[in-house]
């Protein structure tokens, strides 16, 4: 048999190749007019509501995700009012698929009716161990806010406790007053918060402490993985309540409470580990009405393609409303985005960065007063920066 072969006509060449050109360029611009996949919100879920379990209302967040991913979620249980001091117990609740479902309620601390405040949580990479910072003070001594304003010897103790099996157990408390305070200090105060461990290893935790009635801010590190903690420096004083990172050159970054300038946050810089701070500068974006915030680090170059820092707080100089959660890729320098988590009543909060790259928030909030119920929201990059940035 004789093969046939077809012959084309250049003519018919050229049709061809035109013909399949359109049909690209059509098909292309039938994708680009498709919407962009829609970003899901903010999954919420109220883990702690005033006037249940027994407790007049709940506070004072501190939110921590181990390397392993399991997320504990720290609050005061304020039995019989909202105020800062009184029988006061330290709550924990755990979530060991990434914040979607938790444990019940557990009491993980208790001192009889006297008041245990300011829960301060900062996982060890190296060992897994958590370490969990708070103060004790005796209702016995102190009856009130008011006695406590106006006392001049040294108020509160230092406590830790830590964890070697993710939350689910813990040590029996350590007093460690002596070796992180000073004669003059009346009061002092881990976080509240986070800590956080540095590339070398330091565990450092930020704290605040009163001379009389001035609020200076310092941190208290270890360098063995907490068997020993030590001072660092503080600032110059009219500030307190401070969360701290960790730069890409390297140096330390306050973000604090400010009684300097109301109204805006606080800055101070390291450069020494915590050993000295820098004078204390106002950042004008980050606005407050003089309220706790959370600051920290979300991603690091080389490791990921950006850095990313995180922050949180009520953005308004007059009232705790408005939680918005903002994005920086400067390094604390600016904060081109931001986003509305809660618009009505909203008080303290603590971020942390899910083990799938979520962010998580635990946040006070609610209908007519901040103070009514603590949130733990859940969501992602992407949904933060309206789609423009994912991990």
């Amino acid at each position: 048999m004789c093969s046939k072969h077809t012959v084309w006509h250049p003519a018919s060449v050229l049709l061809a190749i035109f013909v399949l050109l359109a049909l690209l360029q059509c098909s292309a611009g039938h994708e680009a007019a498709q919407p962009k996949p829609e970003v899901s919100g903010p999954e919420q879920t109220d883990l702690f509501i005033g006037g249940q379990g027994g407790y007049h209302s709940y506070r004072i967040p501190s939110l921590i995700a181990t390397p392993k991913g399991t997320v504990l979620a720290f609050v005061e249980g304020r039995k019989n009012s909202a105020a800062d001091h009184g029988h006061i117990e330290i709550l924990l609740r755990r979530s060991l698929d990434g914040g979607v479902t938790w444990t019940p309620p557990r009491v993980l601390l208790s001192d009889g009716t006297n008041a245990l405040n300011n829960p301060t949580a900062v996982v060890d990479r190296d060992t897994g161990i958590v370490w969990l910072f708070l103060i004790r003070t005796s209702t016995t001594k102190y009856k009130n806010d008011d006695e406590i304003s106006k006392a001049r010897d040294r108020v509160s103790d230092v406590w830790v406790l830590h964890s070697n099996d993710e939350g689910g157990t813990w040590s029996v408390p350590e007093d460690i007053t002596a070796p992180v305070n000073r004669t003059a200090w009346n009061r002092i105060f881990p976080g509240p918060g986070v800590g956080i461990q540095l590339r070398n290893g330091r565990l450092v935790i930020p704290c605040n402490h009163f001379i009389g009635d001035v609020a200076y801010d310092h941190v208290m590190y270890s360098d063995d993985h907490g068997r020993t903690w030590r001072l660092g420096g503080s600032t110059e004083g009219y500030t307190d309540e401070s969360q701290v990172v960790e730069l890409a050159d390297g140096a330390l970054l306050l973000n604090i409470r400010n009684y300097r300038a109301k109204g805006h946050r606080g800055l101070s810089t390291s450069k020494d580990g915590g050993l000295t701070w820098s004078a204390v500068a106002s950042d004008p974006t980050l606005i407050e009405p003089v309220c706790q915030a959370s600051f920290i680090r979300y991603s690091e170059s080389p490791q990921a393609a950006k850095n990313r820092l995180l922050f949180s707080n009520p953005a308004s100089q007059t009232e705790r409303i408005k939680l918005i959660v903002r994005v920086s890729y400067d390094e604390g320098k600016s904060w081109p985005v931001g986003k509305l988590l809660n618009a009505g009543p909203s008080g303290y909060s603590c971020l942390t960065v899910l083990r799938d790259m979520q962010i998580g928030c635990l946040y006070e909030r609610g209908e007519h007063y901040y103070f009514e119920k603590v949130t733990f929201a859940r969501f992602s990059l992407a949904w933060l920066t309206g789609g423009a940035d994912a991990p």
